[in-house]
């Protein structure tokens, strides 16, 4: 799929250039900054969720529990 966006004269150059440094097609550096852009968001969610659920049931494992748990030990 083709997207078209506008960018400033010095939103443009900043991307040129960090393209430039990095050997990389300006595609790839939006493509990239937007996909860990949302990876960024979704392990926020992920990590509050975590932390909510823990906050109800705070219960911790030791390594040596996880081991045995999972037939490492």
């Amino acid at each position: 799929m083709v997207y078209s966006i506008r960018f400033s004269e010095d939103e443009q150059e900043t991307i040129e250039q960090y393209a430039l440094l990095h050997a990389m097609k300006i595609s790839e550096v939006i493509r990239k900054a937007t996909m860990e852009m949302i990876e960024d968001e979704m392990d926020v969610r992920a990590f509050k969720e975590a932390k909510e659920r823990f906050e109800k049931n705070p219960v911790i494992y030791s390594h040596e529990d996880v081991g045995k748990e999972l037939g490492f030990l």
